[in-house]
């Protein structure tokens, strides 16, 4: 939030992505023609999966319902995102291959703590964005209970967490992905995502 000059929003903001959105470690970024070139962005960002039913859960309980973490890259076209695409969030984020994951689940018995995690994205070997999940304005359990509050989530639901300062469009000047480019998420005890970049 402070790095877009906005206030630390009151509730967990959030929004749907579509399956065909997801790809693998190792699979390709697809910058589509409906985008700009010059807007494609990166976003790295903790993923929770859901393990079990879960509706109306309270913070103190949230986690017995997460089966693991992975890590995300919540691929963005800040075109769509903002004025100029009339601030289309899902359009923005809902395009295949937009949201590469891996490279691996791991159980929450090997995370016991999600909330001090150090988290990083480089592009072309060069880090954009270092940071630690304990920075995150909503914790795990904040962000599972506050969704699951009148919407069933259902096992195998992935919930993405916020992406730290460090993302293009808020450079100076401002970067964007481009064909021909390596990109790789780093989260403790997960591993590495990493996806090459090309044009449709």
């Amino acid at each position: 939030a402070a790095e877009t000059g906005k206030e630390p929003p009151r509730f967990p903001i959030y929004f749907l992505k579509p399956v065909t959105s997801l790809i693998g470690s190792g699979d390709s970024i697809v910058i589509p023609k409906a985008c700009n070139p010059e807007e494609v962005d990166w976003e790295a960002e903790l993923a929770i999966v859901i393990g079990k039913a879960a509706k109306n859960v309270s913070e103190a309980n949230a986690l017995e319902y997460v089966r693991g973490y992975t890590a995300c890259n919540d691929v963005s076209a800040r075109r769509w995102q903002g004025k100029k695409g009339g601030g289309q969030w899902c359009r923005s984020k809902a395009f295949d291959t937009f949201t590469p994951m891996g490279p691996k689940l791991v159980s929450t018995s090997e995370i016991p703590d999600p909330n001090n995690l150090a988290i990083s994205l480089s592009v072309n070997g060069e880090v954009k964005q270092s940071s630690n999940t304990k920075d995150m304005i909503f914790s795990v359990p904040q962000i599972v209970a506050f969704i699951s509050q009148g919407t069933t989530l259902l096992p195998g639901t992935v919930i993405l967490t916020g992406t730290p300062e460090g993302v293009g469009y808020s450079r100076k000047p401002a970067q964007f992905l481009k064909p021909g480019d390596t990109v790789t998420v780093s989260i403790e005890g997960i591993g590495d995502l990493t996806n090459t970049v090309k044009a449709e």
